[in-house]
């Protein structure tokens, strides 16, 4: 029983105080060197917390700073260098995130792919969909049908330039990827590429990155017993290498499979062997991760990268966030095919955003080809799913330090789904639409 009772955030904010975070952090570090030894991580939390009260009077409130001061001492101590030096890394990443001044927040950045964006802004403006003012003027005029079709052939252009620009590069390609962001659409668009180039007699074989998941007991896991299995350390990626590697050189592998329901992986359990003129076809979050497919030369790989590129402006003139369409479509999905009540995804929304950030998004760059599965009219749809929802969690998390993040993004969210109207028939989006992933329906299994 520790004699802290609660800890200084940064922002100033007491919150209690819990060991397990502490040890959750040591553990985290560890699994992005390789490491997976949550006993070694619980008793160096022991050590920083015996080193702490020892520092400390009773009653007191120690400060964030001063226990992540702690951790790289009682890491380094103990001999666990890799460790710290992953730890301290991390720490000044995040560190140089919050000291961004308003001028690199103004820099174009890397990570935008801009020249596809205005293209999309572009044709969004040209058909008077850029705001949330104009898309409810279609809904109150009758015209939500025409809305959808547009989208959706827009959508379906894109797929028809992806499946072109893989056809010109088939000589040489043994891998496709389709990567992206959680909930951007990838197994849709992988099914529908799939589709376009089936018919001009190029043969896929699907690779399931899922399989390769370590056990769930594995997996750093919070003080409210959400997992984060968002990382690609979450995968094994050295057997992904060997396993697709060789695939490529023509040999047969046994590849694993992931029991969802147990979160168990049992290893050599499917055998497969790409046949003449097969090409792996690969769905991922993380397939532009460099060390995902490292054993392959860059010409065999074709990437495409999928994203909700929306550009709608609210009431207040601000774009609305891909990541916030993207949270309401996993929200939708989760609930229907995981068994996740939409609160618990919106309280797990950092683990994906944070993975995002550091090994999803900084890769967009090396994509052959970037795909937008953004629709101008899915906001009207979630407004009719989840606006009871968000409207209930903008004042349940107000006025809670454990939840910033949640209560930001809830907020956020509520703002612009009050200002659109409310689509609750759905019938006019086709089976085959990406959004039929996630509020269900489709022609497609998943």
């Amino acid at each position: 029983m520790t004699q802290f009772k609660f800890v200084i955030k940064r922002s100033g904010a007491v919150v209690p105080f819990k060991k397990e975070r502490i040890a959750n952090a040591i553990y985290r570090a560890a699994v992005s060197v390789g490491g997976r030894d949550k006993l070694t991580a619980e008793k160096l939390a022991d050590d920083v917390l015996e080193n702490m009260e020892k520092r400390h009077p009773d009653g007191d409130k120690p400060h964030i700073e001063e226990i992540q001061d702690c951790v790289e001492k009682a890491l380094i101590t103990n001999g666990h260098v890799q460790v710290a030096k992953a730890y301290i890394l991390y720490r000044n990443e995040k560190k140089q995130k919050r000291e961004e001044t308003t001028l690199k927040a103004s820099t174009p950045s890397n990570n935008i792919p801009w020249s596809k964006l205005w293209h999309i802004l572009d044709w969004t403006v040209d058909h008077d969909l850029h705001t949330i003012e104009a898309i409810n003027k279609h809904i109150r005029n009758g015209r939500f049908p025409h809305v959808v079709h547009e989208c959706e052939e827009f959508y379906q252009e894109d797929i028809s330039i992806a499946a072109k620009l893989i056809t010109e590069r088939s000589k040489d390609l043994k891998m496709v990827f389709v990567s992206g962001p959680s909930s951007s659409g990838k197994t849709t668009t992988t099914i529908k590429l799939e589709e376009h180039l089936n018919k001009i007699g190029l043969k896929f074989k699907a690779f399931v990155v899922d399989h390769y998941f370590f056990d769930l007991a594995m997996h750093p896991k919070d003080e409210y017993g959400d997992y984060d299995f968002e990382t690609p350390q979450a995968l094994d990626i050295p057997l992904i290498n060997e396993h697709i590697s060789r695939l490529c050189a023509g040999e047969e592998v046994a590849i694993p499979f992931y029991d969802f329901k147990t979160g168990t992986r049992h290893l050599n359990r499917t055998k497969m062997k790409l046949e003449k003129n097969e090409i792996l076809l690969i769905d991922s979050l993380h397939g532009l991760y460099p060390p995902m497919s490292e054993s392959i030369p860059d010409n065999q790989k074709f990437k495409v990268y999928i994203e909700s590129l929306l550009q709608v402006k609210d009431d207040n003139g601000k774009y609305i966030r891909w990541s916030d369409i993207r949270l309401m479509r996993r929200m939708l999905r989760d609930a229907t095919h995981r068994a996740y009540k939409p609160q618990q995804t919106l309280e797990h929304w950092h683990y994906v955003r944070a993975s995002e950030m550091r090994h999803i998004i900084p890769n967009q760059s090396r994509a052959d080809y970037v795909i937008s599965s953004g629709m101008p009219y899915e906001i009207a749809l979630y407004k009719a799913k989840l606006f009871d929802e968000f409207s209930r969690w903008k004042d349940n998390y107000k006025d809670n330090p454990e939840r910033e993040d949640a209560n930001l993004r809830a907020q956020r969210t509520y703002n612009f789904l009050n200002q659109i109207e409310s689509v609750s028939d759905d019938s006019s989006v086709p089976k085959g639409s990406v959004l039929r992933e996630f509020i269900g329906g489709s022609k497609y299994e998943y």
